[in-house]
């Protein structure tokens, strides 16, 4: 959906009105309030002003830290299904719940989901009880009995292609299904995934270390301590919700009535991890909901303590010279002690 966000500048006697064409949606409008305070002047992210005019520190402690984003596709997902059936009595309730399945069943087998990627879990088989009124010469008596049974079901549907799920939620809805309790994403090389990020930010920190070293520091001089994070986030952590909708009514203000509100649709929409706080993304375009697995690095050098110096040896040694009659000079080296 395309937006235009118009502005107006007054220039001598003449104005000139400029349109400005951006891909936005709905849950981050700007107010008309906004605009109209902010005169002239361009719009800019406060967060973002705080970063450009952030202050550097300068420190002796060198601190590399290194963050690394890769985004996976599900090697398979599970939808689940939640189906429940009330029927007078017991045989018929798991009768008339088979019949439900097996028709989903015959129908995802024609799209390649097969008998097996269906799996049943039963939740709950409970008798459902009603009132019964007895009336009496002076009272009533109400009594309990059974009228019914519930049975709660899950089906869970494997499939490996999201093309596929559009003809799992039709063969539901054609049999009364329509509980979707949830998808769940799973990736069979996480083992592989976390060893290619260990690659990568090695292959970041040796850069890092020769800026450093090319800067004049030299890293043996100091000791290093480390601390590092893994972490995998699935696609349901990150739904958020909003509502899109304007409640002003001017006709019911030109008239004078009072305004009915109506039940404000929620909508939902995927927002995963946001690629600007990482060094390093791997497929960093993401077109459907993915599995994020990401890991953290972070080294902290510290100069190392001065060696001390050996204590230099003050002792001053006499000498003593010995003159003979015959004039001779003779040199000792006596003992004082």
């Amino acid at each position: 959906m395309c937006f235009h966000k118009i502005f107006f500048f007054s220039i001598l006697a003449s104005t000139s009105v400029f349109s400005n064409a951006q891909h936005k949606g709905n849950y981050d409008l700007l107010s008309r309030q906004n605009i109209l305070h902010s005169g002239n002047a361009t719009i800019y992210n406060p967060v973002i002003q705080q970063q450009l005019q952030k202050v550097l520190n300068p420190s002796t402690t060198i601190y590399i830290d290194v963050k690394a984003l890769q985004n996976e596709a599900a090697t398979t997902y599970t939808a689940i299904f939640n189906i429940s059936q009330i029927v007078p009595t017991a045989d018929s309730t798991t009768v008339l719940s088979n019949q439900r399945i097996e028709q989903v069943r015959k129908k995802l087998q024609a799209v390649g989901i097969s008998k097996n990627d269906l799996v049943i879990d039963v939740i709950s088989f409970v008798p459902n009880y009603e009132l019964e009124i007895e009336k009496k010469l002076f009272s009533k008596t109400y009594t309990e009995v059974p009228k019914g049974f519930e049975l709660q079901e899950n089906l869970h549907i494997r499939f490996t292609k999201t093309s596929q799920f559009e003809s799992i939620l039709s063969a539901c809805a054609a049999n009364e299904i329509y509980n979707l309790v949830k998808v769940d994403y799973y990736i069979d090389n996480i083992a592989e995934v976390y060893k290619n990020l260990e690659v990568q930010l090695l292959e970041l920190i040796t850069q890092k270390k020769a800026y450093y070293n090319t800067l004049g520091f030299d890293l043996n001089n100091y000791d290093v301590a480390i601390a590092d994070d893994r972490y995998c986030y699935f696609p349901k952590d990150f739904y958020q919700s909003y509502q899109a909708y304007n409640s002003i009514s001017f006709d019911a203000i030109k008239r004078k009535k009072g305004v009915t509100t109506a039940k404000k649709q929620s909508s939902y929409y995927y927002q995963p991890l946001s690629n600007e706080t990482f060094d390093l993304v791997i497929k960093p375009s993401v077109l459907e909901p993915v599995v994020q697995i990401g890991m953290n690095i972070k080294l902290q050098y510290t100069a190392k303590a001065a060696k001390p110096q050996p204590a230099v040896n003050t002792e001053i040694k006499h000498k003593y010279y010995i003159v003979s009659p015959n004039g001779p000079i003779d040199i000792k080296a006596l003992q004082t002690e």
